[in-house]
């Protein structure tokens, strides 16, 4: 797991590199009036490069079946239409990237198929840098998303008392704006303390982007492609700060329909498929 590719080191330190003048100028990603407190977390500690074809490693990775009526959250809480599955034509890794593809079917009661995966109870962390290199789907109705949620003690907690930092969202309808955004006790669902940035001249769907946190003390910063577009601290939530007492667990997942997104459009074309580079974990 602790291998990385020399054509992924290189890769990295393209990314890095050519993005400095980006990240000198970093401060203007952010209002004004929003504290900068800038980290550098350059250790790698844990890694998924995806380098083994088949399904992705269960030492690993996990993953949430359904469509959320067992769970006890029908549509997994947001109105969600797919059926979350577990088979490669859904969730597999080949030629170095993870594919989690949503499909229009008919499956166990729902129209639309889905992956879901996660490392709750197998990779689970506090603070750090974490960061993917992904390249979205496209389409009115789909919602990808890398984000992590707060270990529930085993369902001692609930959400949004476990926290949720939401890394990168995403509407597949506006292909040029990413979202960042956290959930917790008092500011959960529509009223998250959240931020966009847009790209403008580039597409998400068209090309890979890194996206990432640095998480620690007080602060979660958010960044695409090492820019810094957002900061929130315990000034910026309207209840409890809740992400400085436990771990939290990494989740990647393409949903379809949704609080989000809204319904699936008539024109979106299946198959959409999130492709996911590699996963990395720094402090």
């Amino acid at each position: 797991m602790m291998n990385i590719t020399l054509q992924k080191i290189h890769t990295k330190l393209i990314i890095r590199l050519g993005l400095l003048v980006a990240a000198a100028a970093v401060i203007f990603s952010c209002s004004p009036d929003d504290k900068q407190q800038v980290t550098t977390k350059n250790n790698l500690v844990w890694q998924d490069e995806f380098s083994v074809d088949g399904a992705p490693d269960p030492l690993i990775w996990g993953a949430d079946l359904g469509n959320g009526e067992a769970q006890g959250i029908p549509g997994w809480g947001n109105e969600e239409r797919q059926y979350y599955t577990d088979r490669p034509e859904n969730v597999v890794v080949e030629n170095g990237m993870l594919k989690i593809t949503a499909l229009k079917e008919s499956f166990q009661g729902s129209d639309y198929t889905s992956g879901r995966v996660l490392t709750k109870g197998k990779y689970q962390k506090k603070f750090g840098r974490f960061e993917a290199r992904i390249k979205l789907p496209w389409g009115q109705g789909l919602w990808p998303a890398f984000w992590m949620l707060g270990d529930d003690s085993n369902g001692a907690q609930a959400w949004p008392q476990i926290g949720e930092i939401d890394i990168m969202e995403y509407r597949g309808q506006e292909p040029t704006i990413v979202h960042g955004s956290m959930h917790g006790p008092g500011y959960s669902g529509g009223q998250a303390i959240t931020k966009q940035y847009d790209l403008v001249t580039d597409r998400l769907d068209t090309d890979f982007h890194v996206y990432g946190i640095e998480w620690g003390p007080g602060y979660v910063n958010y960044y695409i492609d090492e820019v810094l577009y957002n900061q929130i601290t315990p000034e910026d939530v309207t209840g409890d700060w809740v992400f400085d007492d436990h771990e939290f667990y990494i989740i990647m997942n393409v949903a379809v329909g949704g609080t989000f997104v809204g319904a699936p459009g008539l024109n979106t074309v299946y198959p959409q498929t999130m492709y996911v580079d590699y996963v990395r974990v720094y402090e």
